[in-house]
């Protein structure tokens, strides 16, 4: 893999920190703010919308400017964001500063995966992208773990503090491993980018996405809560605790770009299969410890491995249907990964508020994922007719 795949993956490392600690964080700023569990949770939905709205805009409007330009920007914006959350003095302002971080978020990965996915030959963009994926993973796996760790000894604020001290590290990188002169496709005109929003088999995807993210979401939001609550472990065993879940996700993640490689549509099918089923088991298990660990492992493998096949089936529809707008097509999915985070997050605080409780939120979000299995199987049998159709043309 070519050295400037690095530069992107340490900058997934700074903004998925900055995503996913919040989720450790949960009950820690709830308790300082004054405000409950389900209010705490839009903070996870207000950053999921902000790279939902912040991706596909920006990203057409920054179509003209050089890719490293613009990513050393967008890294200055994130450090910006979460010095800003650091500082916030009220649940409102700290909702402000998520969504300037989000939108630093939104653009990165929309045209980070496509500059992926064009610096690898064709039989290795997935793998590609899992590697700048892996950025996110590896956050899950020590800065989760590690914010998580700082915000319950030092306050939350320390914690995007470093995530802040983490932004200009990846800045750093992507000014020294990044080349100047990455390729970079023409900027898509409006009529392309609203003929995206017109394709319904790009829909279907973006469906397949939101859903089968979101799903997990539901749960994932409140995990901090259901070990705590439910299983029974400590607060000072989270950290531990979310280190064997990104971990999993870690080793989800590889296998998920490799399998993708060969048949995108075969791989989600069976991922999103195995995630219902295993988040379906997580509603029963979360009450034992000893359960809650080896579930907690399958969940973690089976939550992130759908990402490669999601993003790579995206950016080869959109050759197909859309070739003058591959970019805004790629960003459209990232709004779609996190409109089905701000989704799952809100439908879990629902939950939480409702009569059904914490201890529901794993099998709501097995039936959001079995509605994205539902669409991949679609999705496949109108890729075998049109494949059909070619060969008796």
């Amino acid at each position: 893999m070519p050295l400037a795949l690095f530069a992107l993956t340490i900058a997934a490392y700074a903004i998925g920190t900055t995503e996913f600690v919040i989720v450790g964080l949960l009950p820690t700023v709830a308790a300082d703010l004054h405000i409950d569990l389900p209010l705490a949770g839009l903070i996870v939905s207000v950053y999921a919308l902000g790279v939902t709205f912040g991706a596909p805009v920006l990203t057409a409007l920054t179509g003209r400017v050089p890719r490293k330009p613009l990513l050393l920007s967008l890294m200055a914006l994130f450090v910006v964001g979460n010095a800003a959350a650091a500082l916030s003095p009220s649940y409102e302002t700290l909702l402000v500063a998520r969504v300037l971080s989000a939108f630093a978020h939104g653009v990165f990965f929309s045209v980070g995966a496509t500059i992926a996915a064009d610096l690898v030959p064709a039989d290795r963009r997935a793998s590609a992208i899992a590697l700048m994926f892996m950025g996110l993973t590896v956050a899950i796996v020590t800065g989760v773990p590690l914010g998580t760790f700082i915000g319950q000894n030092f306050g939350w604020r320390a914690t995007f503090w470093a995530v802040s001290g983490l932004g200009v590290v990846a800045l750093l990188g992507i000014a020294a491993l990044l080349p100047a002169n990455l390729s970079r496709p023409a900027p898509a005109s409006l009529l392309d980018q609203l003929r995206v929003l017109g394709s319904g088999r790009l829909l279907i995807v973006y469906g397949m996405t939101a859903l089968g993210y979101g799903g997990t979401f539901v749960a994932f939001t409140y995990l901090a809560s259901i070990l705590e609550h439910i299983t029974g472990f400590a607060a000072s065993s989270v950290s531990l605790l979310l280190v064997v879940y990104g971990l999993a996700i870690a080793a989800g993640n590889i296998a998920g770009g490799r399998v993708a490689d060969r048949d995108p549509v075969r791989a989600l099918t069976f991922l999103f299969l195995a995630q219902a089923g295993v988040l379906a088991l997580f509603t029963f298990t979360a009450v034992s410890p000893w359960l809650t660990l080896p579930t907690l492992a399958a969940l973690g493998f089976l939550s992130f491995a759908n990402v490669p096949g999601l993003q790579i089936y995206v950016v080869e529809l959109a050759k197909k249907v859309r070739p003058g707008a591959v970019d805004v097509a790629s960003a459209l999915n990232i709004a779609a990964f996190n409109l089905g985070i701000a989704i799952g997050a809100w439908v879990g605080g629902l939950v939480v508020a409702s009569p059904l409780g914490l201890g529901a939120t794993p099998w709501v979000g097995a039936i959001l994922v079995a509605g994205a299995l539902g669409l991949t199987i679609w999705s496949g049998i109108l890729d075998r007719r049109e494949t059909l159709a070619l060969r008796t043309a």
